[in-house]
Parts: C-alpha cells; sequence; structure tokens
C-alpha cells in the first residue's frame, strides 16, 4: 500500500501522523506546493505579520520531528492534474505520482481583483511569503486600506493598527463579521476597532482599485468615495483550491464533494478547507475554513483509510485574536438568530452568549471567555438545521 497527501498543509501533516500513530507502516509522499516544511497560518495575521514571530516560529513540527514520521516530502512543486482512475497525480515539475490511497489536502486560493497581481502595493494573504512581502510594504506605508470585513480582513485589520499604521477596513457589511455573528457581537466589534484606532467603511461594496505608475493609490467604493492608500490588502473571501482538478472526473462544487466518510471517490480523500463532505447529523454538505477542522478531519480521515467506517460528526469550531479580544465560537451563529447573553457582562467585554433558531440552540459564542463557552458546547444541537 502508497498514500500520497497533496498538500503540506496542517491537515495533510496531521493526517500522515495519524496514520503513523495508528500502525500504518507503508510508504507515504506528501507533495507540497510551496518550498516552506507545513507551517501553521492562523499566527501570519497576527505574530507574523506584526514582527513578533520570526518565520521559523511558525513550523508545525522542527525538521527532525518530521523526519521520524518516515514520510518522503516534495516542496515547491504543485500539483496539475488528477487521474482518478489510475490514482495518479501530474506536477508542475512533470512528476507523476501514483498511490494505492490519495488524500487531497490543498486549502484554499485567494479571491483578488482583476488586474490586481500587476499592481505594487497590494497584497493578499495566505502564505507565509505572502505575510512577509506585506510586512515589508507595511513598514514603509503611510495608509492602508483592507478590503474585506470578514474574519481574515478584521485580524489584519488589527495587526496594522497595532503596528501604527493609519488603516481603513471597507467592506459591504453594515459591522465586521455581521454576517457571523448578527448585529449585535458585530456592533462590539465595530466599536472594539474605532476605539483602536481603525477606520471603518462598511455598507458599501469596493468596486475596484486606482493606480498610478504601476502603483496602487486608492480603494473605489460603489458609492464614488476614493479611499486613499499606498498599500491594499484584498481579504474579501478565498475559493477552495480546485482548478487542478477539472476534468479529474470528481465532483467539484465549492470544494471537492465527498461522502460522510470524507471519500470524494474510491480510494481518494479531501480535508481540511477543500473539503465539502455530507454532515450526517445536520443531513447537509458542509465545507469548514478554520485551522481546528483542518486536523479534526484529517485525523478522522487516517482512522478511515486504516478501516474505521465512521461518518465524521464536527461541532463546527472556530476562533479569531483580534487586539487583546479572543472570540471563540461553537456551532453555527445564524444572523437572524435569538442572541442571548448567559455568563459574563457585555459592558466589560468579558460574555458568553447564546444564539437560538427556532427555540434551538445552535450555537455559543464566547468574548475573552473561552473555557466558559467550551464548557456550554455540549449544549450545541448539532442536529439543529438551518
Amino acid at each position: 500500500m502508497t498514500l500520497l497527501v497533496v498538500g503540506a498543509s496542517a491537515g495533510g501533516l496531521a493526517t500522515v501522523e495519524t496514520l503513523r500513530r495508528k500502525g500504518y507502516a507503508d510508504r507515504i509522499t506528501v507533495l507540497g506546493a510551496e518550498r516552506h516544511l507545513p507551517y501553521d497560518r492562523p499566527p501570519l495575521s497576527k505574530q507574523v505579520l506584526s514582527g513578533q514571530w520570526e518565520p521559523a516560529r511558525t513550523r508545525l513540527r522542527p525538521a527532525d520531528r518530521l523526519s521520524t514520521l518516515d514520510t518522503e516530502f516534495l516542496l515547491g512543486d504543485a500539483a496539475i492534474a488528477l487521474d482518478v482512475r489510475e490514482r495518479t497525480v501530474h506536477t508542475a515539475s512533470g512528476r507523476a505520482l501514483t498511490a494505492d490511497e490519495i488524500v487531497l489536502a490543498t486549502g484554499l486560493r485567494p479571491r483578488t481583483f482583476p488586474g490586481q497581481s500587476g499592481l505594487d502595493g497590494v497584497h493578499v494573504l495566505r502564505t507565509l511569503d505572502d505575510a512577509l512581502a506585506l510586512r515589508a510594504d507595511l513598514l514603509s506605508c503611510s495608509r492602508a486600506v483592507v478590503v474585506g470585513d470578514g474574519v481574515l480582513g478584521t485580524e489584519i485589520a488589527a495587526c496594522i493598527a497595532g503596528m501604527g499604521v493609519p488603516v481603513t477596513l471597507a467592506g459591504p457589511q453594515p459591522a465586521p463579521l455581521a454576517a457571523q455573528f448578527g448585529p449585535v457581537v458585530s456592533g462590539l466589534l465595530a466599536e472594539l476597532h474605532e476605539s483602536r484606532g481603525v477606520s471603518l467603511r462598511l455598507g458599501a461594496a469596493v468596486t475596484g482599485l486606482d493606480s498610478h505608475d504601476g502603483r496602487v493609490t486608492g480603494v473605489r467604493l460603489e458609492t464614488g468615495e476614493v479611499l486613499p492608500a499606498d498599500v491594499v490588502v484584498v481579504a474579501f473571501g478565498a475559493a477552495p483550491a480546485t482548478d487542478w482538478l477539472e476534468g479529474s472526473g470528481l465532483a467539484t462544487a465549492n470544494g471537492v464533494v465527498c461522502d460522510s466518510r470524507c471519500r470524494a471517490a474510491d480510494g481518494i480523500y479531501a480535508v481540511g478547507d477543500v473539503a465539502r463532505w455530507h454532515h450526517e447529523a445536520l443531513d447537509m454538505t458542509l465545507r469548514l475554513e478554520n485551522r481546528t477542522n483542518a486536523t479534526e478531519q484529517a485525523a478522522h480521515v487516517a482512522t478511515v483509510i486504516l478501516g474505521d467506517d465512521r461518518p465524521y460528526l464536527p461541532v463546527p469550531y472556530f476562533w479569531t485574536d483580534q487586539f487583546d479580544t479572543k472570540i471563540h465560537v461553537h456551532g453555527t451563529l445564524f444572523p437572524d438568530a435569538e442572541v442571548s447573553f448567559v455568563e459574563g457582562s457585555v459592558a466589560d467585554r468579558r460574555f458568553v452568549a447564546e444564539y437560538r433558531r427556532n427555540g434551538v440552540v445552535t450555537g455559543v459564542l464566547g468574548w475573552n471567555m473561552p473555557k466558559q463557552a467550551r464548557l456550554r458546547r455540549p449544549g450545541v444541537l448539532v442536529g439543529g438545521k438551518p
């Protein structure tokens, strides 16, 4: 038996580590598009961007620890095609890698504006190299604009403000993360950002970028307003990295479509941000973009490969750190849910909120109360369908 993991990511590494820990002794190869050994992505928008961490600190495991996994890492070589029938992955360098089992862990690709790649001063933040390039530009920046009012955009804006760089956060929602948190908690997040110096230009879509002599000069809003900037971070979402699977025969629709065991085809699985699987308890297909799910789903797929035929049934979870605020979410927060504060104090900015829909608790949110939110996790009804 042989196993090929496509993606030297947290999910890819967790697949390998779980298999080895549970006794899998056959050959494993990990193929990675980046030149780096597996590293952690959440610190990129915080500790790495701010300069608190050196890049080496993001490594998930030291090189000597990886060597104990008896795994071949082929790095800096992107997958460009998959032959499902032959279970063969073709790479940019011309390799043809065949395995009995293949795990897809290719993650996401940032969405961008047309033509932005040719402009100096315009950045995305997905990889370690992206974070380092953005930081270098920010160190000589007079005004930055972050386009995107979701988790990544708000984290980046908070980090830039903490670096002392004037920054504006732009996006179509009425408040940051309004679609995830609803009006009450997203309003508190808006207050937090404004109190720390972030200028908010929300409620209007961004229509494009202005430039002069090949460098970005501003961000255009649908209202006609132009936000001046010499550095722009485009963070309005990402798409599953499935373009290389076109023509493979796998179903791709907002991710690699899988069954409840995260199986996309016989002998082929998907984990992490790229996987869209059938959640049996919710009776719906689900794709989660967060670090916790990537490793938990990878560990589950490893057990399925080893013969433990069980569905993957997680309670959705994510967290975000912004300034000195830590927000932890368990379950699903519908924006039209009834929100009640069940512990702590909103005035003290330390509380737990329950989100109810049709009388059912579908999610809990902890604002600077991670332990208390986690303790309420068992009360989230996983089967509370939207």
